[in-house]
């Protein structure tokens, strides 16, 4: 039986799964209910208004009006502040700078189309704000980044026509034909809209899209809402992020819609000893009601964590085409920790690597990556303020339809990831979970699919629950123990003779690592 296969044979199953789940967690505990939000403060505007063509502002996209538009930010933050209006049109833009108690409205049919001279710009951003209090950008207009002039692209990513007609265009190729970039020249390349240090923040309505590296990026800020966003890059964008929150705190996301050519919905804290030495995490974030259609990852933690990420909670949204559904990434050296995550509702479809990972190997080969579904020990490092952290994290009412892997939780020997808990998921894959490093997880109501290998894989994990875990009759293994160093993997409820094999110990593993009551 072939993946599409095995795909359409469960969808039935897999529906009727969600509705059953739903039904069993109205009388669970409650797992999100240590959520707290705290009151999100939104931004109070003055009334006074201008336009910024009665500041010399011309349609077209020919006369720049990056003049235009400073001056009429001007006009109100000199008076207090204000709605700046940007009317139906094509307005041709460089740099623009927000001020404190300035609305920012493009109303709909309004196109701000960014220059292509990059000579135009030398700050983080084309859109850019620092130290200010009670900003705007709304409307539906849409705010157009001329990424293309500013971004390399991979070869890889190309067909041979397309690499063609961009090699054809300009620019340069490396010496391996691997990269094109846009100009001879190398530049840091700005982000579409970064925030840094605001309070009562409001963003709605807009279209951001094709910006040259991420898109929106508030950083260090407070009381930041977003609401009903567009927020667009091409697939092959390199560094294409849709929305990184960075070292925010009390912020709401809702409504938004992501396509983009990085990750989508992603949480970040900085990098590094400056970022654990600020101290400064993400928190107290929710996400409700989102789609994306293309990323690298739909919700996205890390890998840039140092500073910590915690009490975030992600509920109904749904991610078609995600390179990885949920994603958890970092790697030894960045230090920080990542907890009290609650997810919830979710719904994926067609996901090409993993529909859950939690990977603490990022931009190296863990152990999980050395082989096709493959497992290797690992050896542990010192711990030391650079060992990152995942614990007490909440999953539940998640269905995907369609991955490569149904979930990696990849952890360190020296630092195991711990507290991961999930309960009414069900996901169709080729692979199915594979479990490394890892101590006090619990599976409850889990449904795996899969096609190859597996059910489920533990290596050097302890302090596992399994309960009523169903899968696919005829599966080959429903349990694969790797290794030593394991040790109480407890299995109840759970038909173990669905499988040809019940349990596979390799690698010196132990029966006693593993119980099946």
């Amino acid at each position: 039986m072939n993946s599409l296969q095995l795909r359409l044979r469960c969808g039935a199953t897999c529906l009727a799964f969600v509705f059953a789940s739903f039904a069993s967690a109205q009388s669970a505990d409650d797992w999100m209910s240590g959520f707290v939000m705290p009151v999100v403060k939104e931004p109070a505007i003055p009334a006074h208004v201008a336009r910024i063509t009665d500041f010399g502002a011309v349609s077209g996209g020919r006369v720049l009006c990056t003049e235009a538009i400073a001056k009429a930010i001007d006009s109100v933050a000199a008076q207090g502040g204000g709605r700046v209006v940007i009317p139906p049109g094509i307005w041709l833009a460089g740099p623009i700078v927000l001020k404190s108690n300035v609305e920012l409205r493009a109303e709909e049919g309004a196109l701000v189309q960014f220059s292509t001279d990059t000579k135009l710009f030398n700050g983080p951003a084309l859109i850019s704000g620092e130290n200010l209090e009670n900003i705007a950008i709304t409307g539906h207009g849409i705010f157009d980044g001329a990424g293309d002039a500013w971004r390399p692209v991979k070869h890889y990513k190309m067909t041979e026509v397309q690499w063609k007609a961009l090699v054809a265009s300009g620019g340069r190729v490396d010496a391996q034909q691997d990269m094109w970039y846009p100009s001879e020249g190398g530049f840091r390349r700005p982000r579409m809209l970064n925030l840094r240090s605001c309070r009562r923040v409001l963003l709605e309505d807009a279209t951001f899209q094709n910006s040259p590296s991420w898109n929106i990026n508030p950083a260090f800020c407070d009381d930041v809402t977003i609401r009903n966003l567009n927020i667009r890059n091409p697939w092959y964008s390199q560094n294409g992020d849709g929305l990184d929150l960075e070292s925010c705190r009390n912020v709401i996301i809702r409504g938004t819609r992501l396509d983009v050519g990085d990750d989508a919905l992603c949480m970040k804290s900085g990098a590094g000893a400056e970022a654990r030495k600020s101290g400064r995490p993400t928190e107290n974030v929710l996400i409700e009601d989102c789609t994306v259609y293309h990323g690298h990852g739909g919700f996205t933690i890390g890998s840039e964590m140092s500073g910590g990420v915690r009490n975030i909670r992600v509920n109904n949204c749904v991610f078609i085409g995600t390179d990885i559904g949920l994603r958890f990434k970092t790697q030894r050296g960045r230090g920080g920790v990542v907890e009290k995550i609650y997810l919830s509702n979710i719904q994926m479809t067609n996901i090409p690597t993993d529909a859950i990972s939690f990977n603490m190997y990022y931009g190296g080969a863990g152990p999980t990556e050395e082989a096709d579904n493959g497992l290797v020990e690992s050896k542990p490092a010192a711990v030391s303020e650079g060992t990152p952290q995942f614990r007490d994290i909440y999953i539940e009412n998640v269905t995907c339809l369609g991955a490569r892997r149904a979930v990696q939780l990849q952890g360190l020997p020296e630092m195991p990831i711990a507290g991961i808990h999930l309960r009414n998921v069900s996901i169709t894959a080729d692979q199915g979970l594979v479990c490394q490093d890892a101590k006090n997880i619990t599976l409850s109501g889990v449904e795996i699919v899969n096609s190859k290998g597996p059910v489920a894989s533990f290596v050097g994990s302890r302090d596992i629950t399994v309960d009523k875990l169903t899968y696919h009759a005829g599966a080959d293994t429903l349990f694969k123990v790797f290794g030593k160093n394991n040790a109480g993997i407890a299995v109840r409820d759970t038909d173990a003779k669905g499988a040809k094999q019940a349990v596979e110990l390799t690698n010196g593993a132990e029966a006693g690592a593993i119980k099946i009551e």
